[in-house]
């Protein structure tokens, strides 16, 4: 996202467009998928004063702001990754810990199965799938 249309959604919301904002909304850019720790490692080495409570409140307005969604890929903290309409599901491998995404498509089929028979609505964002991946598989 441009400078110019996050500085538009912030000013529609009555908030003005910081420097930390913009830095923390990159880095989830930049990193794909990650935690508020991660984020909080990639500002500090532009920002170092950025502090992780920051972090955590910058990245909620921002989900509210419906710029980064999060999902949880672990017991630990969720992870965010960068809202839009490459929607996708998450394949998390329990022994490396490598995230990978797959096609929301590929979930279509139990999602309309879920809403037809029980009137549930799949939020495909926020599925994972945890196993063990490929290159883990053959080592075992």
């Amino acid at each position: 996202m441009s400078d110019t249309s996050l500085a538009e959604v912030l000013r529609s919301r009555g908030l003005r467009l910081t420097a930390q904002r913009q830095l923390i909304l990159e880095a989830v850019h930049d990193l794909g998928h990650g935690t508020p720790e991660q984020v909080h490692n990639a500002v500090r080495e532009v920002a170092a004063g950025v502090n992780i409570t920051t972090i955590y409140r910058t990245l909620e307005l921002l989900e509210e702001l419906g710029l980064v969604t999060h999902t949880h890929l672990s017991h630990g903290s969720p992870t965010y990754h960068p809202a839009g309409a490459d929607q996708h599901a998450h394949l998390v491998c329990r022994s490396c810990g490598e995230v990978d995404e797959i096609d929301p498509t590929t979930l279509m089929p139990l999602a309309e199965q879920l809403a037809t028979q029980r009137g549930f609505q799949v939020d495909i964002g926020h599925v994972s799938f945890f196993g063990v991946c490929a290159k883990c598989g053959e080592q075992e």
